[in-house]
C-alpha cells in the first residue's frame, strides 16, 4: 500500500470526523463512511428501502448530475492521500470519484459561499476494493467533499495526512499534552506493532479495549521494545502519564522515557546511534490496568522535540500523555 496509509485518518469518526450532508443516502447512511473497519456484508438483511449495506449508498440516478457528501474532518490537516473503499459494493459502486477540500474558519461548516479546491481529480474506481490515491496538495483543510459519478455506494472514506492544529492556541504558554494527536503529535516509529498500531498511543480519550493501544509480540530474545513520538511543538515536560488500561496479563514490567531535540528528518534517522537521547523518566515499575502518573520522578526539564518510550521487555500500553509547555 501507499506510504500515506500509515498516516492518521483525519476524517475518522474516532477523532471527531462527521459526515454533514449528502445529496442522497437513500439506501445506506452517509454516517457509515467514517466508521471503523472496512464495512461488512450481511446476507439477507434488508431495510424498508432495500438491501442493507455497510457504507454510504445513493439511489440509482435517473436525472443528470451526480452525488456528493461533505465531511468535516475531526482533525484539520494537510492531506497526503485518500482511501475510497468500495468493499462489498460490486454491482453498485460508482465508476469514478473526486475530492475537494475547503477551509472554514472558526469551527463552522460550509455554506453557499465556501470556496472549494479540487484535491483529487476525477479518478476511476474499482468495485470491492481499497482505491488509494495520493494527493499532491500541501494546503491545510478542515472539510472535504467526496463526489461520486454518477451514483452508487462507497463503504468507507479515509483521509490520511498530517494534523495541522491552530498553532496560536498551542503557543499560549498553558500546559497541554504535547504528544496528543489533536495537538500535532505523531507516533513516528516503533520497533514492533504486531498486535496493535503505535498511533493508538496518542489518540483522544482512554482506550476502549485492549486492541485500542500499542501492543508488541512476546519477546523471545534479549532486549526491549520502544516507540518514538514527535511532539506537536518542542517543549519541556512537567508530567507524564503511562496508561496500561485493559492490559492485565500482558502489560510491560517497566518503562522509561528519553528525549531529544532533533531537526526534521526521515523516520529512519531516529534509529541512528548518533542521537544523544537524554533520560526524562528513569526506568519505572508498571502495574496492570493502571493509569500511572509521573511528575516528581522526571529528571530533566530540557526542551525536547521527540521522545522515546521504552518498555521492558515487551507488552502493551494503551495511552501515553506528555504534559508540558511549548518552548
Amino acid at each position: 500500500m501507499a506510504d500515506f496509509t500509515e498516516m492518521i485518518d483525519l476524517a475518522s469518526e474516532r477523532v471527531g470526523g462527521k459526515a454533514l450532508y449528502a445529496t442522497d443516502d437513500f439506501f445506506a447512511s452517509k454516517d457509515n463512511l467514517l466508521k471503523p473497519g472496512r464495512g461488512v456484508f450481511i446476507e439477507g438483511k434488508y431495510t424498508e428501502n432495500g438491501k442493507w449495506m455497510g457504507g454510504w449508498e445513493s439511489r440509482r440516478k435517473r436525472t443528470t448530475g451526480h452525488d456528493h457528501c461533505i465531511v468535516r474532518l475531526g482533525l484539520p490537516g494537510v492531506i497526503h492521500g485518500f482511501d475510497i473503499d468500495t468493499n462489498h459494493f460490486l454491482g453498485n459502486y460508482p465508476e469514478h470519484a473526486s475530492v475537494d477540500g475547503a477551509v472554514v474558519p472558526g469551527g463552522g461548516d460550509p455554506d453557499g459561499h465556501t470556496a472549494w479546491t479540487e484535491i483529487l481529480p476525477i479518478s476511476k474506481l474499482a468495485g470491492g476494493s481499497q482505491n488509494l490515491f495520493a494527493s499532491t496538495s500541501r494546503e491545510r483543510f478542515t472539510h472535504v467533499r467526496l463526489h461520486i459519478y454518477p451514483d452508487g455506494g462507497v463503504a468507507r472514506l479515509r483521509v490520511h495526512g498530517e494534523v495541522a492544529p491552530d498553532l496560536d492556541k498551542l503557543k499560549s504558554g498553558h500546559v497541554l499534552d504535547l504528544a496528543a494527536i489533536e495537538n500535532g503529535g505523531v507516533s513516528v516509529l516503533a520497533n514492533d506493532m504486531f498486535f496493535s498500531h503505535r498511533n493508538n498511543l496518542i489518540m483522544p480519550g482512554r482506550a476502549e479495549n485492549m486492541g485500542d493501544g500499542w501492543e508488541t509480540k512476546r519477546k523471545r530474545a534479549p532486549g526491549n521494545d520502544w516507540v518514538i513520538v514527535k511532539l506537536g511543538l518542542p517543549g519541556y515536560l512537567t508530567k507524564v502519564e503511562v496508561d496500561t488500561n485493559h492490559f492485565k496479563g500482558n502489560f510491560p514490567d517497566s518503562c522509561s522515557l528519553e528525549g531529544a531535540r532533533l531537526p526534521a528528518a526521515p523516520a529512519e534517522f531516529l534509529t541512528s546511534r548518533t542521537i544523544a537521547w537524554e533520560t526524562i523518566l528513569p526506568q519505572m515499575k508498571l502495574a496492570a490496568h493502571t493509569r500511572h502518573l509521573f511528575e516528581k520522578e522526571l529528571v530533566s526539564q530540557n526542551v525536547f522535540s521527540h521522545v522515546r518510550l521504552s518498555i521492558y521487555p515487551d507488552g502493551g500500553i494503551s495511552r501515553l500523555r506528555l504534559f508540558g509547555v511549548p518552548a
